[in-house]
C-alpha cells in the first residue's frame, strides 16, 4: 500500500537528497517548508548549501514537462512528490509558529487520505510527540543514520585450535581460513584476541591483512618502547597503536569518551611517524570550533591568537607527550619549535576547504561534530601519502544539527569498515586517571 510521507524542515536541511528516498511512495512537502528552506539559502555553511541543493532539486523537478509540484511531480523511484498548499496559506497572518502549521498540514493530509497510511517525518523529537499526541503517526529520519548500539567495534575474540594460538603468539601468520570459527565476517584491518578454545585464558593479538591478496591473522607491531614515549595501557589501546603505526592503513577512525586516550595516541604515533621516520611531512592537527556552553564571543589578536583557546586541547597533549620523556627522543628539542618549523601545524577546520594535503598525517580532533559532508570534505582533500585519523566521542556532540547516529565520525567507521585501506577502534576503557574514569562513569 502506497504510503503517504510528509517531511518536516530539518529533514530536507539534513539531508537534502531525502525526497528521493522514500522509494514509490508519495512525498509531501508543506508549503511552509519551502518558506523556511529559503530563510538559510544564503548561510555560507553546511545548512545554507543543503537548502541551496534541495532549491535545486525542486526546481528541476518542477521544470519537467507537464511538472506541476502541487499536484505533484513522478520521482525516479516511481513515488511522487506533491507540494501541499492549505486554501489558507495567503489570509495567515495569525502568527502561528511554522512547526504548527507544519504539522497542520500533517494532520490535513491524514484526513483528506484516509486510504492512504500518512506518516509524519521529523528529527524534532518535542514535535513527533506533539504529533503522537494528536493521533498522528511519527517517526524520525533514519536515512544514513547509524544504529550506535550495534556499531562496529574493530575487534572482537575468536576461538582457535592452541597450536594456532602458539603460532600467532611466536609472531608467525594465520590464514584467515584456518580458524575454528566459520563465516566470522572478520573486516579488513579488523583486530583479533585469539582464544585457545582448550584454555581461555590462552590467547594471543592478531590484525586481520589483506596486503598478500588472502586475509590473514598476522601478530601486532606495536613497537616495546611505544610511540615517543606513550605505551599502550590497555588491549584496545595496543590495537589502536597498532593500526596508527601501519602505513598501508590511510584512514582509522578512534571512537570513545573522554580519556581513552584517542588523541593521546594519534599524536604520539603522529610525531613517530614525522620527525622520527620520516614517514610524513607534517604533523597536521585540526578540530571542529563549537564552544562548550556560553561561548565568549568574538577573541582579539591574530588568527594564532584567536585560535589558542580552541586548540589548546592539542596543546595539552603535546606537552604530556614531551614531559612525560618523549621529548628527549628527539635531542631535546621542544614541541614549540617543531611548531615554529613547521613540521606541527595545529589549525582550525575552518581553513581546510579547497585545500590538497600531500604527505601528512592529518588528524582530526572533536570528528563527531562534522556532518558527513563536511567529514567527506576533509577526506577528499587527501593528496598522496596522507594518513587520516578521525577521533571523537558520539556521546558529547556539540553540533545541534547532527547526533550519535548522524554525525560524520559514525558514518565513516561504519561506511568504511569493509575497506582494506581503512582500520576502526572503539575504546571503553578510561586511562586518564581514576577520579577521570569514576567520573564518566558516575556522572
Amino acid at each position: 500500500m502506497q504510503k503517504v510521507f510528509v517531511l518536516d524542515t530539518n529533514v530536507l536541511l539534513h539531508d537534502p537528497r531525502a525526497i528521493y528516498k522514500f522509494d514509490e511512495h508519495e512525498v509531501v512537502l508543506p508549503i511552509y517548508v519551502i518558506e523556511e528552506v529559503d530563510r538559510f539559502k544564503r548561510d555560507m555553511n553546511e545548512l545554507g548549501r543543503n537548502a541551496r541543493m534541495l532549491t535545486r532539486f525542486i526546481d528541476e523537478l518542477r521544470e519537467r514537462a507537464d511538472a506541476n509540484l502541487q499536484a505533484g511531480v513522478t520521482l525516479p523511484s516511481g513515488g511522487r512528490l506533491r507540494v501541499a498548499v492549505p486554501s489558507d496559506v495567503l489570509s495567515d497572518r495569525n502568527g502561528r509558529s511554522a512547526d504548527h502549521k507544519i504539522l497542520q498540514v500533517a494532520l490535513l493530509e491524514r484526513n483528506t487520505h484516509p486510504e492512504s497510511p500518512t506518516v509524519f517525518v521529523t528529527m524534532d523529537t518535542n514535535l513527533r510527540i506533539r504529533a503522537d499526541a494528536l493521533g498522528l503517526r511519527a517517526e524520525n529520519y533514519e536515512g544514513g543514520r547509524i544504529e550506535t548500539d550495534h556499531l562496529y567495534t574493530g575487534f572482537q575474540n575468536v576461538t582457535a585450535r592452541a597450536e594456532l594460538v602458539d603460532g600467532l603468539a611466536k609472531r608467525q601468520p594465520i590464514p584467515v581460513s584456518d580458524l575454528a570459527q566459520q563465516g566470522l565476517g572478520l573486516y579488513p584491518n579488523a583486530c583479533v584476541v585469539l582464544v585457545d578454545e582448550g584454555n581461555p585464558k590462552h590467547t594471543a593479538l592478531g590484525r586481520v591483512d589483506q596486503a598478500s591478496g588472502s586475509a590473514q591473522l598476522v601478530p601486532l607491531r606495536v613497537p616495546r618502547e611505544g610511540a615517543w614515549g606513550v605505551k599502550p595501557r590497555n588491549l584496545e589501546q595496543s590495537f589502536a597503536l597498532d593500526l596508527l603505526l601501519d602505513d598501508k592503513v590511510q584512514l582509522i577512525t578512534l571512537v570513545g569518551r573522554a580519556g581513552t586516550g584517542k588523541t593521546l595516541l594519534a599524536v604520539a604515533a603522529g610525531l613517530r611517524k614525522v620527525v622520527f621516520e620520516g614517514v610524513h611531512a607534517r604533523l597536521l592537527v585540526s578540530r571542529p570550533v563549537f564552544p562548550l556552553g556560553r561561548d565568549v564571543g568574538y577573541l582579539p589578536g591574530t588568527i594564532e591568537e584567536k585560535l589558542n583557546p580552541w586548540m589548546q586541547p592539542i596543546f595539552d597533549n603535546l606537552e604530556y607527550i614531551f614531559a612525560t620523556g618523549g621529548g628527549r627522543l628527539d635531542a631535546g628539542r621542544s614541541y614549540e619549535e617543531l611548531i615554529a618549523a613547521g613540521t606541527i601545524q595545529v589549525e582550525a577546520l575552518t581553513y581546510i576547504r579547497g585545500r590538497t594535503l600531500p604527505n601528512q598525517f592529518l588528524i582530526v580532533d572533536e570528528a563527531q561534530n562534522l556532518t558527513p559532508h563536511e567529514v567527506k570534505t576533509i577526506i577528499t582533500r587527501c593528496g598522496t601519502d596522507t594518513k587520516i585519523i578521525l577521533t571523537g566521542d558520539p556521546d558529547q556532540i556539540d553540533n545541534p544539527y547532527v547526533d550519535a547516529q548522524s554525525n560524520g565520525l559514525t558514518t565513516v567507521a561504519e561506511r568504511f569498515k569493509n575497506e582494506r585501506i581503512a582500520g576502526h577502534v572503539t575504546l571503553t576503557k578510561g586511562e586518564r586517571s581514576e577520579l577521570a574514569e569514576r567520573a564518566s562513569q558516575l556522572l
